[in-house]
């Protein structure tokens, strides 16, 4: 562990929802609590298939994982880990490349409660496991160079994460920072949430979420987009996640049975 003790006590704010234990909810699983249950169901009463985008979001992970470990990539950096939940990303990455390198960081203290469950990998490899949050660029930067080599390639994957951070926060210059420490070569993996498709259901979620002290950032194709700017997208570039490389993941049931409301894409430092 990076400066962490999984087992010691941890502050879990139980008095309103945290988007990594209602992720975990919408999967089924068991590390949340009333208040993420009861926000989780006020959003499936908005739009019931809620459930199918996070397993989407989950699957987009494993198969961008596999592509970028195809090619040749051995060390990730996976901010807004999530709840650990089977198969991990390391556990997808190390299947391909058992020499495969990982660092998870999350701000949620209930995921370091979890840390242990990440950090079980191969031997040839590494998993590590950084507290910190993603407005923190530097924290994470350094952590992370204590596992990662970060004069090769790295894929930087911030999966469902984004939509989290609003433009006063600055999203786009955090992911700037973050990529300005990785070498040519290096990725950059998103999924994000839009309104696009859904924009009455997405305005009324947005409201719902800030009055219980969330804030969802939902941003059009062109604004995900900018993520992108000065890098190399990966075919098929922009697409919604489940239509990202098939063929390399089982399909979500139910994955095709109405729109999946957000958008994902792999692009390459030049």
């Amino acid at each position: 562990m990076t400066g962490q003790d999984p087992t010691s006590a941890v502050a879990i704010d139980t008095s309103r929802p945290h988007p990594a234990r209602m992720y975990d909810w919408y999967l089924g699983g068991k590390d949340n609590y009333p208040v993420d249950e009861e926000m989780g169901r006020q959003m499936l009463t908005l739009d019931p298939r809620v459930p199918v985008m996070a397993r989407v979001n989950r699957a987009f992970m494993h198969r961008a994982t596999r592509w970028l470990a195809g090619n040749g990539v051995r060390q990730f950096l996976d901010i807004g880990t999530g709840i650990p939940t089977e198969p991990n990303l390391h556990q997808v990455a190390q299947e391909t490349a058992p020499d495969a390198r990982v660092v998870y960081c999350d701000n949620d203290p209930i995921v370091l409660a979890h840390a242990a469950a990440l950090l079980r990998g191969t031997d040839e490899g590494a998993t590590e496991y950084l507290q910190a949050d993603v407005r923190d660029p530097d924290a994470i930067l350094e952590g992370a160079k204590k596992v990662l080599d970060f004069t090769r390639p790295v894929a930087l994957s911030l999966i469902a994460l984004l939509h989290f951070v609003p433009d006063e926060d600055g999203a786009h210059d955090l992911v700037r920072r973050l990529l300005a420490e990785l070498p040519s070569g290096s990725y950059l993996v998103i999924t994000h949430a839009t309104a696009d498709f859904t924009p009455e259901q997405s305005e009324a979620a947005t409201e719902k979420l800030r009055a219980a002290g969330v804030t969802l950032a939902l941003r059009s194709r062109a604004e995900f987009t900018r993520f992108f700017d000065g890098l190399d997208l990966v075919e098929p570039g922009v697409e919604v996640p489940h239509r990202w490389h098939p063929e390399l993941g089982e399909p979500v049931p139910g994955q095709d049975d109405g729109v999946i409301p957000g958008y994902g894409a792999v692009a390459r430092k030049p």
